[in-house]
């Protein structure tokens, strides 16, 4: 049994309410809501939440009744992990034992219905503790990100010897995006966080790795959902 979740905490400071401000025609979370509903491997679609009205909205839409998630797993500092351990056994005492626990955040809504295809077969056939979404990473800390040192001047994050003189000549490395999470269920109980486990990723195009954490964000992602509708690729609202 594959648990579909989304997580939808209720304060946001970078934009106000975001997880149920419409965009491109819907509320932000009905665009991952929706993608859990129409996977067909998805058994249960729980929603973690501190709101009541996005709660209500969830299973009024046919989402499992868990209950609102705790006071303490709704602050600023609440890790996501912490939220999904919950989730997880909310959601078993009701449906029993998950073979899978599939994650969307409802902040990157740019996700097509393959990338959840893709990273549920990844899991399937790799059989990780966790399948995490990532994109190439813009800049490179063997290259291109600098630090200060203690007298202020730049240097490069991470240094290697002979240093790195062309991007293509660094490591290769990913930036860790919200894009699909598929973890397995027993790792989610005993670990305490991301990346006590083999963690494989999942690498997709940029862009469709945007998240909403700024007005600015905002205003790129509704862009570029706009194109994905405009071009077929995702249902208009």
């Amino acid at each position: 049994m594959i648990i579909g979740h989304i997580g939808v905490r209720k304060g946001s400071k970078g934009v106000p309410g975001k997880n149920f401000r419409p965009i491109c025609g819907k509320p932000l979370m009905d665009w991952s809501l929706d993608q859990l509903f129409a996977e067909p491997r998805v058994d249960a679609v729980v929603v973690s939440t501190d709101d009541e009205a996005m709660y209500a909205h969830a299973v009024a839409r046919g989402a499992l009744d868990i209950g609102l998630r705790p006071a303490h797993l709704a602050t600023d500092t609440a890790g996501k992990f912490h939220v999904w351990q919950h989730a997880l056994e909310v959601t078993e005492a009701i449906t029993g034992p998950a073979t899978a626990f599939l994650d969307l955040d409802c902040t990157s809504p740019l996700r097509l219905p393959s990338d959840i295809t893709a990273a549920l077969d990844l899991f399937a056939t790799a059989r990780p503790d966790m399948v995490m979404s990532c994109c190439d990473a813009r800049k490179n800390p063997y290259f291109n990100l600098v630090e200060p040192d203690a007298t202020g001047a730049l240097q490069v994050s991470k240094p290697l010897p002979g240093r790195v003189l062309a991007r293509q000549q660094a490591p290769v490395v990913y930036e860790h995006v919200g894009v699909v999470y598929v973890v397995a269920p027993d790792y989610l109980r005993r670990a305490e966080g991301l990346y006590d486990g083999r963690v494989i990723p999942y690498v997709l195009s940029a862009e469709r790795c945007h998240d909403i954490d700024s007005p600015f964000d905002w205003r790129i992602v509704e862009f570029l959902l706009q194109q994905q509708i405009d071009a077929g690729l995702k249902p208009a609202a």
